[in-house]
């Protein structure tokens, strides 16, 4: 599992690897042209409903992997993601069903967003 420290919170956010190299390419390429955006997540065993923060280049964030490694990501599917960061809901992702919206978007024949939830946000980042 991977950590995402979030300014000078103490506590990390604990994501798979995979899901947090996505939003890690996410927030680097938005950060570095200077655009805010907000990233929620569901599904989290330790938190019941949702978790949201403000990202924006003030605030310090540090990314922990386990793997030494990058992992491998779907062009498509960070695509999507980085749209979905780009509306007024922000990026929303959801830690129990994000693996199979980035196969059903990475694969030939799928329809070219995930499955949608509140507010058209793609349910699972």
């Amino acid at each position: 599992m991977a950590l995402l420290y979030y300014g000078t919170d103490v506590a990390p956010v604990t994501f798979p690897d995979r899901l947090l190299a996505y939003v890690k390419v996410i927030t680097a390429t938005k950060l570095r042209r200077g655009e805010s955006f907000t990233l929620t997540w569901v599904g989290d065993p330790d938190t019941s409903g949702r978790s949201a923060i403000w990202l924006h280049p003030s605030i310090p964030l540090r990314f922990v992997f386990d793997a030494t490694e990058a992992d491998q990501l779907a062009s498509e599917y960070l695509r999507v993601l980085a749209e979905q960061a780009s509306a007024s809901a922000g990026l929303v992702v959801d830690l129990r069903s994000w693996e199979d919206d980035e196969r059903a978007v990475s694969s030939p024949a799928a329809p070219r967003t995930p499955s949608v939830g509140p507010a058209g946000s793609a349910r699972a980042a």
